[in-house]
């Protein structure tokens, strides 16, 4: 999907199309006017952008990029806060209607899908047309296809002509197509490899391929090396995965500042009531739950810990996962500031088994995590 996050606030805002829109950070709103959007020159603290709109990332923000820096090359971008439940809702409706098409799929994620086309009848290109003009009828958002004869190449082919764009490649075409772009176009080099290939004078995938297999081993390792040379030409047996069991679902945040967990007990309770929702949702929307809830909290110096524990049922609910948390949160010393807390489901069973189910299950409220005891660690009650 082409800059999902934006392109779905840009359904509820059309007034902004054309101009750059940054997505992320917290307590941003439009004025009730829904006229005077937040400019980004205005944010303070350390959230980052969950994703921009074309016309913003022609200035150089990008996903993952923190606010501040965003601001300083795209000031006068429209901010606007993330609504993950109208991701999710516009994510099931694209998966179902390329399904009405393809049904034989691989969920890579919110916005991203492989599709087994073998067996569909029509032509590449035909069918990249009512693949898209589906989405289109369901969402009215756009989406960019590669379609290739492997996973690895589509996913790079689906980057090239976006947005809304159809690229096709064979195997005959990667000496024109492929080898003249970066090594970090090809998915699994990340910013360390390149680094490191560009060290050795590999900037191109093209040079990559003219490199020597055993050389590439020696320097990047067994595992690594050889698929470097292999992914340098195009070359991809990974079958696609229509069916994926997660072992856990999470959820975390980064606060905008450190928070202490007794003067800001308040804000902190709010956000992790926030995350066990959302968790919630996830669990709900697929028909998962957690026999296990683990919690993960990191500190102003940046260490990190977790606790974990084994739930006598399972559970997916927000109150069960809320009482979860609590009880992990009774093992830790809540005496320094956080910068940053999740929440994790593991163990993951199927909803839907009856013996997976509670007898009597009673879920009891509560209205705080963070205690205000001197020395920091416990819970309220």
């Amino acid at each position: 999907m082409d800059a999902f996050f934006a392109s779905v606030e840009l359904l509820e805002h059309p007034e902004l199309r054309g101009v750059p829109v940054v997505v992320g950070g917290r307590r941003v709103a439009a004025s009730e006017a829904g006229k005077d959007y937040p400019r980004l020159k205005h944010y303070a603290g350390r959230g980052v952008a969950t994703t921009a709109t074309y016309e913003a990332r022609a200035l150089g923000v990008h996903s993952g990029m923190g606010l501040m820096k965003a601001a300083l090359l795209a000031p006068d971008a429209i901010l606007l806060p993330a609504h993950f439940e109208a991701y999710s809702k516009a994510s099931r409706a694209f998966k179902a209607a390329v399904a009405q098409v393809a049904p034989l799929i691989e969920d890579r994620g919110i916005d991203e899908i492989y599709i087994d086309l073998t067996d569909v009848p029509g032509e590449s290109l035909e069918l990249a047309r009512r693949l898209k003009e589906t989405v289109w009828q369901a969402t009215g958002l756009t989406c960019s296809l590669g379609i290739t004869p492997n996973k690895l190449l589509s996913k790079m082919a689906s980057e090239l002509k976006k947005p809304d764009g159809v690229t096709i490649l064979g195997l005959e075409d990667i000496p024109s197509r492929i080898w003249p772009l970066p090594c970090s176009a090809i998915n699994g080099i990340g910013p360390k490899a390149t680094a490191k290939l560009k060290g050795f004078q590999i900037e191109t995938i093209g040079v990559l391929a003219k490199a020597d297999p055993a050389w590439l081993v020696e320097n990047f390792g067994r595992s690594y090396g050889a698929w470097l040379h292999e992914a340098a030409f195009g070359r991809d047996d990974r079958p696609l995965t229509f069916l994926r069991n997660p072992k856990s679902i999470s959820r975390e945040t980064t606060f905008e500042r450190d928070l202490h967990p007794r003067q800001d007990r308040d804000e902190l309770s709010r956000i992790l009531l926030d995350l066990c929702e959302r968790l919630s949702l996830d669990l709900t929307r697929q028909n998962y739950m957690a026999r296990s809830v683990g919690i993960k909290l990191r500190f102003e110096d940046f260490s990190t810990i977790t606790r974990d524990q084994t739930l006598p049922c399972p559970i997916a609910d927000a109150s069960s996962l809320r009482d979860a948390a609590r009880a992990s949160l009774r093992r830790v010393a809540l005496d320094r500031k956080l910068r940053l807390i999740g929440i994790r489901a593991g163990s993951l069973v199927k909803g839907t088994d009856p013996s997976n189910l509670a007898s009597g299950q009673r879920v009891v409220a509560t209205s705080g995590l963070f205690t205000t005891e001197d020395n920091g660690s416990g819970i309220s009650k």
